[in-house]
């Protein structure tokens, strides 16, 4: 900030952005101060300033600015009062042969921040505790500034990294009724903006690269399943078949779908009669809820690591990287009618594309399947890091 807007704001009226203190003796009442400024309730977008050295009207209060002042007041940012932590400055400032201490406070990405546990606030030129309205205007802004990550934008992409043709060709005729498409007269620009595969900058999201992306594994190095199938029920077994299944996602189920009719052996039995019964091992149709799940509830952020299907001569084993998400523990995982989404614009994009019917069905839907089929039931495992779908071969 340069000097003459910094004058310009100390001789200005006290308001919902500045605050002066003659000293630093009232240490609390500069933390709260601190914390309504970066709560920013009338959303500035720009920094409240505290001016410690400095008279109500504005007047010099003679303060000596020694190194020990700007430490403690620079020590009040991660002092564990303030939570969570405020971005904050603390430096020394001359005006008009004036010496003072300015904090400058940028308004938190994260809104609320509590000193103490209370949430303080700007009313104008004073502080307030946030009322419960308040509390929740700053928390609905906290949540349309924390982007799921499939919402955000990958970094170094651009529109020549996506599908165009697929995307006039196949999904958006599914994705808009077909009324308003004729009356349509977007950009495709517009369109991808539309349905949230570019963000206002133009930059492709998380969601875009996977649905629509040439080659998802350069910005995403674990979108990817790892097939793998072993003679035993080991994974020191010799392996008879091995595939990195990859590409964007309806390119990628697609193929996983035919690696798992491939590999999927058919059972043949005489029971009570001349009538020959014929069964897989596996019922299709819920390897493909399961398989669809991984890829769609794992996690894409802060790892490289695959979902990985492991075909052993006896089971099944579907594992999926990241752990429970949301109202998903890892006490009630699988239960009926427990459902959360980690990646909501994916699992948008794969009801559009035809890979999820209903939400929140699949293991149930799978478990149907298996009891049908003569399968033991489904077994799930849920860890922090990872999910574990486990089949059983029918008998």
């Amino acid at each position: 900030m340069d000097s003459d807007e910094l004058k310009a704001l100390l001789y200005d009226l006290e308001s919902d952005r500045v605050e002066r203190k003659p000293s630093a003796a009232e240490r609390d009442k500069i933390r709260q101060a601190i914390c309504a400024f970066a709560n920013d309730l009338p959303g500035h977008g720009k920094p409240g300033l505290v001016f410690v050295g400095v008279n109500d009207d504005g007047s010099c209060a003679d303060l000596t600015i020694d190194d020990r002042l700007l430490q403690t007041l620079a020590h009040m940012r991660d002092d564990g009062k303030i939570l969570p932590l405020p971005s904050m400055s603390v430096e020394k400032r001359v005006i008009d042969d004036c010496e003072m201490a300015v904090i400058v406070v940028q308004p938190a990405v994260a809104p609320p921040v509590r000193v103490r546990g209370r949430t303080w606030i700007r009313v104008g030129p004073r502080r307030a505790i946030a009322s419960l309205e308040e509390e929740r205007r700053l928390a609905e802004r906290r949540r349309s500034g924390d982007l799921p990550f499939d919402l955000q934008p990958q970094p170094g992409a651009s529109i020549e990294d996506l599908d165009l043709e697929f995307f006039r060709r196949h999904y958006l005729p599914q994705a808009v009724a077909p009324e308003a498409l004729e009356q349509n007269q977007r950009s495709v620009e517009e369109q991808l903006r539309a349905l949230r595969f570019l963000t206002a900058d133009g930059v492709p999201t998380t969601c875009a690269i996977l649905v629509l992306g040439h080659d998802p594994r350069r910005f995403l190095p674990g979108a990817y399943v790892q097939f793998l199938r072993l003679d035993g029920d080991r994974l020191s077994d010799s392996i008879r078949d091995q595939k990195e299944i990859d590409g964007p996602i309806p390119q990628l189920l697609r193929r996983l779908d035919e690696v798992i009719e491939a590999h999927n052996e058919v059972a043949t039995s005489i029971r009570e009669g001349p009538l020959e019964i014929r069964r897989p091992q596996y019922p299709i149709p819920a390897l493909q809820q399961l398989t669809r799940n991984a890829v769609l509830h794992r996690s894409y952020e802060g790892t490289h690591a695959p979902v990985r299907l492991n075909w052993f001569a006896d089971r099944i084993e579907i594992h999926s990287p990241g752990g429970p998400f949301g109202q998903v523990t890892q006490e009630n995982f699988g239960q009926a009618g427990v459902t959360d989404y980690r990646n909501p614009h994916l699992a948008e994009a794969m009801r559009v594309l035809g890979y999820v019917q209903r939400f929140g069905v699949g293991l149930e839907v799978a478990r149907d399947e298996l009891r049908r089929n003569g399968n033991p039931p489904l077994e799930l495992v849920a860890q922090p890091s990872h999910v574990m779908a486990l089949v059983r071969r029918s008998q």
